[in-house]
């Protein structure tokens, strides 16, 4: 079996990570669970997953905006 490429370059970030997950879900309305949640359908994973990048995008537009000053 192959290495996971699915890993944190800061493992430590590990924690963040899965809150910024969770909260994602809860603001798309998927009822995420701690630990397996192989039960979500495709749309459901991907609706999560494009919440986390739309987040992301919007909080590196903002820091940018912040440090034209």
């Amino acid at each position: 079996m192959a290495p996971s490429s699915n890993r944190l370059l800061v493992p430590q970030a590990r924690a963040a990570m899965d809150q910024f997950k969770f909260e994602a879900a809860q603001e798309v309305g998927v009822n995420l669970k701690q630990g397996y949640n192989g039960d979500l359908t495709s749309r459901e994973a991907g609706s999560i997953g494009g919440q986390m990048v739309k987040k992301m995008i919007q909080a590196y537009q903002q820091g940018q905006a912040g440090g034209l000053s």
